[in-house]
């Protein structure tokens, strides 16, 4: 069964940055458009930027200048540079497809912002 597997959450306190990264070793990144999502508690999951061969990334506007996507074919792994956090990017974050494939969810990875 085909498996993304995240990891680089943590707790971390407000301004703080964490590197988040994505492998698989079922899934060929180079052949899909990739994205990165999150779900905070009590909300639903949303995309939070998103990367394709031959585009530019693609961010939604609350982590505009703060993260920065990113993806190293040769290692099939993809990264969410996150800076400047903010309690309200506490969340699980998840790796997947873009569209999103449900059979690749993996456990995700939890990041906490808090002081």
């Amino acid at each position: 069964q085909a498996q993304l597997v995240e990891s680089g959450g943590g707790l971390v306190q407000p301004g703080g940055s964490l590197r988040l990264s994505c492998a698989s070793s079922s899934i060929s990144f180079r052949f899909y458009s990739m994205a990165w999502y999150r779900q905070a508690s009590g909300k639903q999951r949303e995309m939070v930027a998103r990367t394709r061969s031959g585009a530019g990334p693609y961010y939604i506007d609350s982590v505009k200048g703060r993260f920065t996507i990113s993806r190293d074919i040769a290692k099939n792994t993809m990264y969410l540079q996150m800076n400047s956090l903010k309690p309200e990017d506490t969340a699980v974050y998840y790796c997947n497809t873009f569209p999103v494939n449900d059979a690749f969810w993996g456990q995700g990875t939890r990041v906490t912002v808090s002081p």
